[in-house]
């Protein structure tokens, strides 16, 4: 028998499931979501304008500093953001929750950067402790600060640079060339390369803090340690006079002399950081007295005299590949379909006159060489001079293979440290190592 059908008693109450509560994501600022330290980063989004602010305040103390970069200008979007939780931040959000941070210090740039990420707002640890908050504290989720861990040594190998420690064998030339090697003069010369390179490290850390907003923005230096949040800027700032004492100790160790050759390579370096580097050619002349300046120190070093020939052939080689580096970098930014660098007087368009001056300067080096080979200056330290000129045809081809290759967008890399990656590069080396010992 068929049941009638139910009817609507409006005075008959349904069971109905009681509306599960707003689920939301807390997540701490510093130590959680930043990859980086928010005092720091307001200190460096513009070093220079920041200090020039805190002098032309007239005021001293934390307190004026802190309030002068609370209102640094950011740029919330470079800042390295851990990416684990930014992925639970999008499944909280596509799940419809709430996301707060929790932040207890410059509050303006916090809330910059909850309205950057489409976050709900910020609240502050005491918001937490006492419970005023916008939303129930019993249904919410945390992500807290963690533990700071320690940069690894692949970190720090990376943000020290270490790799660029070849262009540091230049101190060992002046010996080589005066054909000094006893062990005596070697173990000075090592000394001499490792000052450079504690002095060269030091000031690598601080061109990166410099160039923390400009190398965000880059393709491959968005990568280096303190771009990317790897290592903490308080890390940087804690090593670079560690490494520079070192260098000063070593230095002390070898002769007054050389300390004075390495003072003026950290003073010029620092020059070219703060200001050289973002002047037209003036960077490019910095970089190969940089270079040259590891040969004359490093025949300050090892007591031998400088010969005018190896000088004025440094000076060539290295404005060339100084050149050749600088073409790599805006070649690559063409490529890429990128501006003009913000942080260099350069523009895309320069590429034709860079590429003829890298080539002019690299044919003047060979020439130098060649006016050495036929000069008596080789006399007394080579007994069959004439094999000298072997050398001539690969330095051509070594240097018209470096242009090929920066031409072709194959040259990611410094031209130096690309002659030790490159095979044809170290086969060129050896063979003109080969034909000097021969010559002797």
């Amino acid at each position: 028998m068929e049941q009638p059908a139910r009817q609507y008693d409006p005075g008959l109450s349904e069971p109905s499931a009681t509306p599960a509560a707003a689920r939301t994501l807390v997540i701490d600022l510093e130590g959680a979501l930043l990859r980086s330290e928010l005092l720091m980063e307001a200190l460096f989004s513009s070093p220079g304008r920041m200090l020039a602010r805190f002098g032309a305040g007239g005021r001293a103390g934390m307190a004026a500093l802190t309030e002068i970069l609370a209102r640094a200008r950011i740029d919330y979007a470079q800042l390295p953001y851990d990416s684990d939780v930014m992925n639970r931040a999008l499944a909280a959000r596509a799940r419809g929750e709430k996301i707060y941070l929790v932040a207890d210090r410059f509050a303006g740039h916090a809330a910059g950067i909850a309205a950057h990420l489409g976050f709900d707002g910020v609240v502050t640890p005491a918001d937490l402790a006492v419970g005023s908050l916008p939303f129930d504290r019993a249904s919410a989720e945390r992500i807290e600060h963690r533990d700071v861990r320690s940069a690894s040594l692949k970190t720090w190998a990376k943000a020290l640079r270490v790799y660029q420690y070849a262009k540091n064998t230049l101190v060992f030339v002046p010996a080589l060339t005066a054909h000094q090697m006893s062990l005596s003069t070697l173990g000075y010369a090592l000394l001499a390369f490792l000052a450079f390179s504690a002095c060269a490290s030091g000031a690598y850390l601080m061109n990166d803090l410099l160039d923390l907003a400009a190398d965000r923005q880059h393709p491959t230096k968005r990568h280096r340690a303190l771009a990317a949040g790897d290592l903490p800027i308080s890390s940087a700032l804690s090593a670079i006079p560690v490494l520079w004492l070192f260098a000063v100790a070593a230095s002390l160790c070898i002769s007054p002399l050389f300390l004075g050759v390495l003072g003026v390579y950290l003073a010029t370096t620092i020059a070219y950081s703060l200001v050289l580097k973002r002047k037209m050619l003036v960077d490019i002349v910095t970089l190969a007295g940089l270079y040259t300046l590891r040969i004359v120190a490093g025949a300050v070093g090892v007591s031998v005299v400088l010969s005018e020939w190896l000088l004025i052939f440094s000076l060539f080689v290295f404005t060339s590949l100084a050149l050749i580096k600088r073409f790599s970098e805006l070649s690559m930014r063409e490529s890429a379909g990128l501006a003009d660098p913000s942080n260099r007087d350069y523009r895309v368009t320069d590429l034709h006159v860079i590429a003829a001056m890298a080539a002019a300067s690299a044919m003047n080096a060979v020439t130098v060489f060649s006016l050495y080979v036929s000069s008596s200056a080789v006399t007394p330290l080579y007994s069959r001079p004439w094999m000298l000129w072997l050398l001539t045809p690969l330095l051509l081809y070594w240097f018209g293979r470096a242009l090929m290759m920066a031409h072709r967008r194959e040259m990611p890399d410094d031209p130096i440290l690309y002659a030790f990656r490159d095979g044809p590069s170290r086969i060129t080396v050896a063979a003109m190592i080969c034909i000097m010992l021969a010559a002797i």
